[in-house]
């Protein structure tokens, strides 16, 4: 008797594949939306409500190598991340950056006298980033960049400017994850070199990782039933199930603090301590709020109150 497939595969791959092309309608919806004249977009900041950057005309930083180099070619080199909703985004049709953290470095950057309209942003992986600040290609870095005592031993950290907490990201017809206690035997999807998935590795040890260099290869994976969950920080999450939240949805409540931070060359103080004061002027002067509303706040969260700058010595 010849044998039969069972259908449960079979038909995984079907749901997965429609999963997949429903995200993808989304993003393209998203990208219909921008282009139509008086309606709000689906993803990116709202028109008109970013606040503007006035450049500090009289600003001077010359103890600080990094800022020398970029006042003489004329603007900073940024490092960002391309593919997180609300926070670091990149438009495959203009190549334009937007989300909280590319605001944060064009506050910042006006703030240290250069035009934040001229910063070449480059998109870094999470594994490269203490590389690209170490070897010049970067003058500082702004993507959900965790600030922890390991990386301090390579890179300085201003900030933080943002504090977020690990989480979990499911299919919405997923009932048996509820918290990073259920995950054992569960394939966890999370960035190559990220805290998240180091956490994961050290607290979680029977579930089975995988990882990759960008979230969004993660939550395609989930979308394919290729893995069961996505671990990352949950303002990332948040921004990701807001796209499509009748495919995704965030569960439990975070089970760590990652305070986001600037990453800069680590001898590089004069440079640190500055972007300390330029993050410190913005919330004061509301810069801060205004960018948060406009770009993460679209995914319905609202903006809480930033965590205080922790102005820790030169070591």
């Amino acid at each position: 008797m010849p044998h039969t497939p069972h259908p449960r595969p079979a038909a995984r791959r079907i749901r997965g594949a429609l999963l997949r092309t429903a995200l993808a309608l989304v993003l393209l919806l998203a990208a219909a939306a921008c282009g139509k004249e008086g309606s709000p977009p689906v993803k990116g900041p709202e028109p008109g409500k970013l606040p503007q950057y006035a450049v500090n005309t009289g600003f001077e930083l010359n103890d600080s190598p990094t800022w020398r180099k970029a006042r003489k070619r004329g603007h900073f080199n940024v490092g960002v991340k391309e593919d997180q909703p609300y926070l670091g985004e990149k438009d495959p049709a203009t190549g334009l950056y937007s989300g909280f953290d590319i605001e944060i470095a064009r506050m910042v950057s006006a703030s240290l006298g250069l035009d934040p309209a001229r910063i070449d942003f480059r998109t870094i992986a999470s594994a490269n980033r203490e590389t690209a600040l170490q070897n010049g290609q970067i003058d500082y870095y702004v993507g959900t960049y965790t600030i922890n005592d390991n990386r301090k031993k390579l890179v300085g950290f201003a900030g933080p400017y943002y504090l977020a907490g690990q989480s979990l990201l499911v299919r919405a017809d997923e009932d048996d994850i509820k918290g990073p206690r259920d995950l054992d035997g569960k394939r966890v999807c999370s960035a190559t070199g990220s805290t998240p998935y180091q956490r994961i590795q050290q607290d979680y040890p029977k579930a089975e990782l995988v990882a990759y260099d960008t979230y969004s290869i993660c939550v395609d994976n989930l979308l394919t039933y290729q893995v069961d969950a996505v671990t990352t920080d949950d303002a990332i999450l948040i921004g990701y199930a807001a796209k499509a939240p009748d495919e995704l949805k965030v569960v439990g409540k975070p089970f760590s603090e990652e305070p986001y931070g600037i990453g800069v060359p680590r001898d590089d103080n004069a440079l640190r301590f500055a972007i300390d004061d330029a993050l410190e002027a913005n919330e004061k002067n509301g810069n801060w709020k205004k960018a948060y509303d406009a770009t993460l706040g679209l995914s319905g969260v609202p903006a809480p109150e930033p965590p205080p700058i922790d102005r820790y010595p030169a070591s």
